[in-house]
């Protein structure tokens, strides 16, 4: 007899909401169109970026794409009104309002290349890109390393997929992700003690694992651009700060990147940035954390809770500070 265990954030399919209530929420969104634009005009800045790109994403036939029903979550999804309006996008500013500010920033087109040691080296369209990938949605949760929190319904396809479609050659180790630098459109840009433009990296096994996914949207439609549209990295179990926006480059090398953070202050942050709750920040703990939308503190997890499907990644790494 086979006896499955489940992580324990995977949720029973009978507690889950149904597929067909919680895809119903973009179609009442276009229902309030009338409605909405005129509460737009009132300061509605959500209301009018959403129906913006409702009538101007060339991606949006592809959503709101099937969950994935291995990745569901028992804490509650956060709402969109209050993650589309708490940012973290240093772009556009280092406070979190950046939502009006990020509306700026042109998306189309958008070009990504990929170069390094792969045998595919090109550079390809955004929307030729997604639609050679197998979206779905998957229920995320996400730790910032100012210690809040959130849940929320990620589209995308796994980073595995896209490893793939580059062919990486046997000595790439590592993927190197860069966001775009147009300082006329990014005031956050303009400040030039900053080693612009933003950078993260990742291990090949990492970038491998199940967990590891690539956004391109969010509640069920394409990711508004505070959310670092129109193409971003999820790496749930590490802190936010590793999950770059807006990529528009994706390099395969066999040197470790430095990241951004890691430039600015390597003894607060470095190119791990796991998530654990027993080693503090330079200047807070990071023993709980505070899930946005209420003033409810939770425990912190080991990995963000995880480590049943990440810890192995890690266990020949001894000497190295995986969690900062």
């Amino acid at each position: 007899m086979n006896i499955i265990h489940r992580p324990e954030w995977i949720i029973p399919e009978r507690e889950a909401t149904p597929e067909d209530v919680f895809f119903n929420r973009r179609r009442f969104m276009k229902g309030l169109g009338a409605v909405g634009l005129g509460l737009a005009a009132g300061g509605g800045g959500l209301v009018s970026s959403v129906f913006a790109q409702e009538g101007k994403d060339p991606t949006l036939d592809l959503y709101p794409a099937k969950q994935n029903p291995d990745f569901t979550l028992k804490r509650a999804i956060t709402p969109e009104s209050v993650t589309s309006v708490y940012n973290n996008f240093y772009e556009f500013g280092s406070h979190k309002r950046i939502s009006g500010a990020a509306q700026a920033l042109k998306i189309r087109p958008w070009a990504i290349t990929i170069d390094g040691l792969v045998d595919n080296p090109q550079t390809i369209d955004f929307d030729d890109l997604v639609r050679k990938m197998p979206l779905q949605e998957r229920l995320y949760r996400h730790r910032c390393v100012e210690a809040w929190a959130m849940a929320v319904p990620w589209t995308g396809f796994p980073l595995a997929e896209l490893v793939k479609y580059a062919g990486p050659q046997n000595g790439a180790k590592y993927i190197r992700f860069e966001t775009f630098e147009d300082s006329d459109v990014a005031s956050g840009q303009r400040q030039f003690w900053y080693p612009w433009p933003y950078v993260e990296g990742v291990t090949m096994d990492e970038a491998m694992n199940d967990l590891a996914f690539v956004a391109t949207g969010i509640y069920g439609k394409p990711l508004l651009k505070q959310y670092g549209a129109p193409i971003r990295l999820v790496m749930p179990w590490k802190y936010g700060f590793k999950s770059i926006k807006s990529i528009v480059k994706i390099t395969f090398t066999d040197e470790r990147p430095v990241s951004f953070w890691e430039k600015i202050g390597p003894s607060e942050y470095g190119f791990w940035a796991n998530v654990n709750p027993e080693v503090p920040h330079a200047r807070w703990s990071q023993a709980t954390e505070r899930l946005l939308g209420t003033d409810e503190r939770v425990p912190t997890q080991l990995f963000n809770g995880y480590a049943e499907q990440v810890a192995h990644l890690y266990k020949d790494l001894q000497g190295q500070d995986l969690y900062k």
